[in-house]
C-alpha cells in the first residue's frame, strides 16, 4: 500500500487556509465569517497531524486535539455572542453593526 506524501496533506491544508481567508475577508454574514475561521482552525490542525504522521512522536496529534477542543470553546462562546447579537439588533449583518445603537 503505497503512503500519501507530506506535500498532499500541506496541499490540502493551504486551500483550506485559503478558502478560510477568503471567506473572513468577502462574507458580510457573522456565521459565515466564523465558519471561515473554523476552516483556518482545521488547517492548521492538519497540518498538526501531518507532520506528526510523518515523526513518530505524538506532540503533533496532542496539539491537534487541544486546538480542536480549543476551537469547540471558541465556537460556542462566539454563536452565543451572535445569537444575543442577533435577538437585540435583529441582523446578523457585520457592516451593521457599528452603526446599531442599542
Amino acid at each position: 500500500m503505497m503512503a500519501i506524501p507530506l506535500t498532499y496533506y500541506l496541499l490540502l491544508a493551504a486551500f483550506l487556509l485559503c478558502a478560510g481567508l477568503l471567506m473572513v475577508l468577502i462574507k458580510k454574514n457573522a456565521l459565515f465569517v466564523l465558519l471561515g475561521i473554523e476552516l483556518m482552525l482545521n488547517a492548521a490542525n492538519l497540518n498538526l497531524v501531518a507532520f506528526s504522521k510523518f515523526n513518530p512522536n505524538l506532540d503533533g496529534q496532542l496539539f491537534a486535539i487541544f486546538s480542536v477542543v480549543v476551537a469547540a470553546a471558541e465556537a460556542a462562546i462566539a454563536l452565543a455572542i451572535l445569537l444575543n447579537i442577533y435577538r437585540n439588533f435583529s441582523s446578523s449583518d457585520l457592516d451593521d453593526l457599528n452603526t446599531m445603537e442599542y
